[in-house]
């Protein structure tokens, strides 16, 4: 829950703009920020205070290739220190150009190299069900273009077959993907039965009703939207 002393949304541009040397990657980061704030602000219950509970929430950034926005909301939640943004990209620092579980307080998962967010995610949820925790919410966040990964398609059919209801799929669309699918992205998964909502990912109060409204016995996939890349 956001309080007086955390940074708000505002100042994710501020904290964004401490890190630069990889400009390349900074439309990766500025595709996601909107996504990632109402996720950390207002959906998921991840705190620095919970996050090595069994029965916290899971965030797994599967695009982690521009993960700038997304060191700038663990910032704004408590996980790093500000002073620490200046030093990304540098060879000593470790918040490097794809985020490192073991060395970030808050990261769940190394990533970066497509087409591993969403089975991992899959597996996550499988096995908070097999440990009989059904509560805590699975997300992971996939590019438009990181559908082409064979792998992704694998686990959207399992996923819905097993009826994951506790997995969500954010896929931001900045029409970087190099073919497309017949009928558009939420069509991908609609076919395999999953919910699907597609919503403006720069419009949070969309994003918040469609990341929270009930999706009983199906996982969720949620298309956000935003500027084509470049």
């Amino acid at each position: 829950m956001t309080t007086a002393t955390e940074p708000g949304y505002a100042e994710l541009p501020r904290l964004i703009s401490l890190m630069t040397g990889d400009d390349k990657h900074r439309a990766a980061a500025e595709s996601t920020v909107d996504v990632l704030w109402v996720l950390y602000d207002r959906v998921l219950d991840i705190t620095t205070e919970n996050f090595r509970e069994p029965d916290r929430d899971r965030f797994l950034l599967s695009k982690g290739h521009g993960p700038m926005a997304y060191y700038a909301v663990l910032t704004a939640k408590g996980f790093l220190d500000e002073a620490e943004l200046p030093t990304w990209s540098d060879p000593v620092s470790r918040l490097g150009h794809h985020p490192d579980r073991r060395r970030i307080p808050g990261v769940e998962i190394s990533s970066g190299s497509l087409g591993h967010g969403l089975p991992i995610a899959l597996g996550t949820a499988l096995g908070l069900r097999a440990r009989g925790l059904l509560t805590p919410k699975v997300v992971t966040l996939v590019g438009d273009a990181e559908l082409d990964e064979g792998s992704n398609h694998e686990a959207i059919v399992v996923a819905a077959r097993s009826a994951l209801e506790n997995l969500t799929t954010v896929v931001v669309d900045n029409q970087s993907s190099t073919r497309g699918w017949p009928g558009g992205i939420a069509r991908r998964f609609d076919v395999e039965g999953w919910e699907t909502r597609t919503v403006s990912g720069r419009d949070h109060d969309a994003l918040y009703d469609a990341f929270t409204a009930p999706h009983p016995g199906r996982p969720l996939a949620v298309v956000a939207v935003v500027e084509p890349k470049g």
